[in-house]
């Protein structure tokens, strides 16, 4: 049921899970600078309760009573986690999905938008990828718990559309940096694993040493418009079928360019070494963003240099809180 207030503005409580994490913190701090009259915006974080609970999750429910859920919240892990613990990602994801999913049903939710991922599709496939081959094919088996769980919101957002009515969707990103990042040296992604090597380079005065030759391809999106495109979808993109938000494949760049990008930001001015004894990993995922592009012709992204720089700066302010 539709709430409005005195004036006739539309009221909505937008919930979203996982609200502490580096998208979480792009959106709050997006919807905070830009925001929309009649919306209040909820962000979660594991502190308000256990979604892997059913009773834990309907409770967060009764208490916020959502019109909209943007759902970010999984268990996620790098590629040792993933290979170690295939039950665990497939059970806890499955278990998180199905509970917000259900209530989103049940309290009648609007809209849900759930996060997905570019390592979900299929190992075995021609690029660039789009939306209609998430299926084609198995996933990587190194992280097969995951995906498959992950694989299966797309399946049930179709299921939940034909038999209940319901607006649920989803949004595939590529590979996401910005401020609130976990800058893990270890287990951290790309770039903030490069901000923190890099940092640690300058303060001690050694090089700049970047595992594997810098020659692999990748498309990276800044958390800010990520979390601009999100709130789009969430607003104004009604389809149970996935929608890929990603730069343009002409926007890939190789490793190489972004460390060379870090190192400008940092002003670091030592040695940059790459180590080719270290694997390079997948020459390339390209990801097709022309989904994006039919409904959002003129979006601008962050260039990378820009973005680069502001998580950069973020990191250097918070070094002492953030995750690493």
């Amino acid at each position: 049921m539709t709430k409005r207030d005195a004036n006739g503005t539309t009221l909505s409580t937008i919930m979203v899970t996982g609200g502490s994490g580096l998208v979480g913190q792009a959106i709050k701090s997006y919807t905070t600078s830009n925001p929309k009259e009649g919306e209040t915006w909820i962000f979660l974080s594991s502190k308000d309760g256990d979604l892997r609970d059913r009773a834990a999750t309907d409770a967060i429910f009764e208490k916020f009573k959502p019109t909209h859920v943007i759902h970010l919240a999984a268990k996620v892990g790098g590629l040792f986690a993933n290979m170690k613990q295939k039950v665990e990602f497939y059970r806890e994801n499955t278990l998180i999905n199905d509970n917000i999913m259900e209530n989103c049903r049940i309290h009648k939710v609007a809209k849900l938008v759930s996060m997905l991922s570019t390592c979900i599709f299929p190992d075995k496939t021609k690029y660039p990828i789009d939306e209609t081959m998430l299926h084609d094919g198995p996933p990587h088996p190194s992280n097969e718990g995951y995906a498959y769980a992950k694989r299966l919101i797309d399946t049930m957002n179709r299921a939940y559309a034909e038999e209940y009515g319901c607006n649920f969707t989803s949004i595939i990103p590529t590979n996401i940096y910005g401020p609130h990042d976990n800058f893990s040296i270890q287990n951290g992604h790309v770039i903030p694993g490069l901000i923190h090597k890099c940092y640690m380079a300058k303060k001690n005065n050694t090089p700049f040493t970047i595992w594997g030759s810098g020659t692999p391809l990748r498309q990276f999106i800044y958390s800010g418009d990520l979390a601009e495109l999100t709130v789009w979808v969430m607003r104004d993109y009604h389809s149970p079928d996935p929608i890929t938000l990603s730069v343009d494949e002409a926007a890939e760049v190789p490793i190489k360019d972004v460390a060379y990008a870090v190192a400008k930001a940092m002003k670091f001015e030592g040695e940059v070494v790459f180590d080719t004894a270290k694997a390079d990993g997948q020459f390339k995922k390209t990801a097709c963003n022309k989904k994006l592009r039919g409904l959002r012709p003129d979006y601008k992204f962050t260039t990378m240099e820009e973005g680069v720089q502001k998580a950069v700066d973020w990191f250097l302010e918070n070094y002492d809180t953030a995750r690493k």
